[in-house]
């Protein structure tokens, strides 16, 4: 039979209190033991004589017949004096779980991911190919602040003047009727100046006759007077040949 020098657990909820007993290693931790050996409260200070009492004969007794502490009971041993407790090296003891790690990784992983998308250059423009620069050459320009834009600003306002001006002569063609009256008002008006200046010449030669011009070469008047002239004449030449004969 294998025997184990450990702690059997008792006392109330939150509140242990532990018994140092020797059992057999494969009886229960809070079940039946051979021998209480000690007392152990850890609600006492550490430095509290009461917190670990110990029975050091029989212990010493039955680490004779063979009996095996556990890793706490052997270091109340320690402590006490009893038995030298070897020291030991567990470089895994500190390290966390799987859960921890896992959290760890996820962290990190989030950490790079902001790293990277802080240090992310701005996205680079498109190369223009040729095609597109052909276009742009060829395309009109929608503002007149580029010397090149200029011309095709003056052909622009040529166009707008001349669109002006069809609409203007179209208004114009139709504006005649509407016109007509005032031209009419218009024509009546010269028609009786002109009527006014032919009654006052008409008028003149009744006041004197020597102030009437004389006739002037190629108008009706020159001719009625040469055609007086020729009848007076022509009885004056007949008279003259009757004479002679």
């Amino acid at each position: 039979m294998a025997l184990a020098i450990r702690l059997s657990r008792g006392g109330a909820k939150k509140r242990p209190y532990y018994r140092i007993v020797v059992a057999d290693s494969r009886s229960p931790r809070d079940g039946r033991f051979i021998e209480k050996l000690g007392t152990y409260n850890p609600l006492l200070a550490k430095d509290s004589p009461e917190r670990v009492k110990l029975d050091a004969e029989r212990i010493s007794h039955w680490l004779s017949v063979g009996a095996q502490p556990s890793d706490r009971v052997l270091r109340f041993l320690d402590a006490a004096g009893i038995r030298e407790r070897a020291a030991r090296n567990n470089p895994q003891k500190a390290e966390p779980g799987e859960k921890a790690k896992e959290r760890v990784e996820e962290r990190a992983k989030k950490a790079a991911d902001a790293a990277e998308a802080a240090a992310a250059p701005a996205p680079a423009e498109e190369p223009v190919t040729e095609a597109e620069e052909i276009a742009a050459d060829q395309a009109p320009a929608d503002t007149a602040d580029l010397p090149a834009e200029e011309p095709v600003a003056e052909e622009a306002a040529a166009e707008a003047e001349a669109g002006e001006a069809a609409p203007v002569a179209e208004a114009g063609a139709e504006e005649p009727a509407e016109e007509a009256p005032a031209a009419e008002a218009a024509v009546e008006a010269e028609a009786g100046e002109t009527a006014a200046n032919e009654g006052q010449s008409a008028e003149e030669p009744a006041e004197g006759a020597e102030e009437v011009a004389p006739p002037t070469e190629g108008s009706p008047e020159s001719a009625e007077a040469a055609a007086e002239g020729e009848s007076t004449d022509e009885p004056a030449e007949g008279a003259a040949e009757g004479t002679q004969a």
